[in-house]
């Protein structure tokens, strides 16, 4: 996996959970989900840039996480 996209993912992921943390803190549902969708998405895309790379143990790990 390139370096540029493996910050972006991460980037993604960090993304998604601040997300999730306000929705919390503020009570609102829709922004919790919508962070939980954004952390989803960022695992998915790790997991597929993992099977190119050929790393089959982190695609699942990866995969894992975007199904938590």
């Amino acid at each position: 996996m390139g370096l540029k996209d493996n910050m972006s993912h991460l980037a993604e992921e960090a993304k998604g959970k601040a997300q999730e943390a306000m929705g919390k803190a503020r009570g609102d549902r829709d922004q919790q989900a919508e962070g939980e969708a954004t952390q989803s998405s960022a695992n998915v895309k790790q997991a597929g840039e993992n099977l190119k790379d050929g790393d089959l143990k982190g695609a699942v790990g990866d995969a894992k996480d975007a199904l938590d």
